[in-house]
C-alpha cells in the first residue's frame, strides 16, 4: 500500500517563497520515482519536478527552473519542493506522485504514475 500526503501549500506574495513536503508511505522499490505535478483551473495537469532515487537524477520543467528546488531525504520517505521567486501563473493545485524506475522515469507523462496524493493548493496573489 503506498500512500502520499502533500502539504505546505497555502497563500502567498508574488516573490515569496513556499516549502512543499510529500510525506511517503509504502514499499520502496515502487517509489523510486517522485514527480511533482500541478493543475491550474481550466489547464492540463504539467509535471513540474522529479526526482529519482535509482538514477540520482533530478527535473524541471523550463518555467521553474533556478526558481524551484527538488530534494529527498536520505530514507526516501519525505520529498520537498522548495519554491522561491514565486509567480501569479504557479498559483494550481501541487500533486505528488510516485511510481517504480521500471514503470516511470522522471519527465515522463503524469499517466505513467500509478500512485497520486490528494494534492495541496499554492496560490500566488497580492
Amino acid at each position: 500500500q503506498v500512500q502520499l500526503v502533500e502539504s505546505g501549500g497555502g497563500l502567498v506574495q508574488p516573490g515569496g517563497s513556499l516549502r512543499l513536503s510529500c510525506a511517503v508511505s509504502g514499499f520502496s522499490s515502487v517509489t523510486d520515482t517522485i514527480g511533482w505535478f500541478r493543475q491550474a483551473p481550466g489547464k492540463e495537469r504539467e509535471g513540474v519536478s522529479c526526482i529519482s532515487r535509482r538514477l540520482d537524477t533530478t527535473y524541471y520543467t523550463d518555467s521553474v527552473k533556478g526558481r524551484f528546488t527538488i530534494s529527498r531525504d536520505n530514507a526516501g520517505k519525505m520529498v520537498y519542493l522548495q519554491m522561491n521567486s514565486l509567480k501569479p501563473e504557479d498559483t494550481a493545485i501541487y500533486y505528488c506522485a510516485a511510481g517504480p524506475a521500471w514503470r516511470v522515469l522522471c519527465g515522463q507523462d503524469y499517466s505513467r504514475y500509478p500512485y497520486w496524493g490528494q494534492g495541496t493548493q499554492v496560490t500566488v496573489s497580492s
